[in-house]
C-alpha cells in the first residue's frame, strides 16, 4: 500500500466537487472522481489534476443507487488500497412549490441528496473502522439549517444530512473516524446558474460580505476539516456563507 493519502470525492466533475478535487490533488493526494452524467467534464478534470503528478481514478455512479455505490467503492479500494477521505457532494436542487412537488420529485430530491449520503458512509465505513482512522465530510446547505421557501424537498433532504452526520459522528468517533459537514451559502455555480443576475445581485447585496461564494471557498472549508488542522472537530457544521445566516 502507498503512503500517498486518498480521497473519494461524489459529484465531482464541476463546481466544488471539482474544486475540491483540485485542492486534494495539490496537496499530494490520490484522487478519486465521481460523476454521474458528466463524462467529458471528469475526464478533463482528471487529466488536469494527473498534470500535478498524482494519481487519479474516474467513477462512475449514481450515488441513490446502492449497488453502484457499493461497486465503486469496492473499485476505489482495489484501486487504491484504501479510503482516508470521503467527501459526499453530490447533490441536486430544484425551486417549486410545495403544492406542485410531486411525489417522484421528492423521492429524487431525497434519493440523490440524502440517501446517496447514507450509501456512501455505509459503504465506506468498514476500511475506515478496521483502520481505526478516516475522515468523512457531508455537503448540506445553508437551507439545511434554516430552511428555504420553494425548496421544501431540498431543504428537507439537507436537513438530513445535518442530522445524519452528527449521529454517525457521535456512533464512529470511537472508532477513530470523524464525521462533519460543510453547509455552504450561495455559490457561483452552475447549480445556481438558472438565477437571473437581478437575483444574484440580490443575495450578494443580502450576504454581509457583499458577494456570493466561490467553489473555492467552500473547498478550502472541506480541506480544513480532512487536514491535521481539523483533527479535533467531528460532528460539527462548518458554514461558508459570508454571513447570509448567522
Amino acid at each position: 500500500m502507498s503512503d500517498r493519502k486518498t480521497v473519494l470525492i461524489t459529484g465531482a466533475s464541476r463546481g466544488i466537487g471539482a474544486e475540491t478535487a483540485r485542492i486534494f490533488a495539490e496537496k499530494g493526494y490520490a484522487v478519486g472522481i465521481n460523476y454521474r452524467n458528466s463524462k467529458e467534464r471528469a475526464e478533463s478534470l482528471a487529466a488536469e489534476l494527473r498534470g500535478l503528478g498524482v494519481p487519479v481514478k474516474l467513477y462512475p455512479a449514481d450515488v441513490s443507487c446502492r449497488d453502484q455505490v457499493d461497486r465503486m467503492v469496492e473499485d476505489f479500494l482495489g484501486d487504491f488500497g484504501r479510503m482516508d477521505v470521503l467527501v459526499c457532494n453530490a447533490g441536486i436542487a430544484r425551486q417549486e412549490l410545495f403544492t406542485d412537488v410531486t411525489e417522484s420529485d421528492w423521492r429524487e430530491m431525497l434519493g440523490v441528496n440524502l440517501d446517496g449520503v447514507f450509501h456512501c458512509c455505509q459503504a465506506a465505513l468498514p476500511d475506515m473502522i478496521r483502520r481505526k482512522a478516516g475522515k468523512i465530510i457531508t455537503l448540506s446547505s445553508m437551507w439545511g439549517q434554516v430552511g428555504a421557501s420553494c425548496e421544501v424537498a431540498y431543504s428537507a433532504a439537507k436537513a438530513g444530512v445535518i442530522g445524519l452526520t452528527k449521529a454517525l459522528a457521535k456512533e464512529v468517533g470511537p472508532s477513530g473516524v470523524t464525521v462533519n459537514c460543510v453547509a455552504p451559502g450561495v455559490i457561483e455555480t452552475e447549480m445556481n446558474g438558472l438565477l437571473s443576475q437581478e437575483t444574484k445581485d440580490a443575495l450578494a447585496e443580502e450576504t454581509p460580505l457583499e458577494r456570493m461564494g466561490t467553489p473555492r471557498d467552500v473547498a478550502e472549508a472541506i480541506w480544513f476539516l480532512a487536514s491535521e488542522a481539523g483533527s479535533f472537530f467531528t460532528g460539527q457544521v462548518l458554514a461558508p456563507n459570508g454571513g447570509f445566516i448567522i
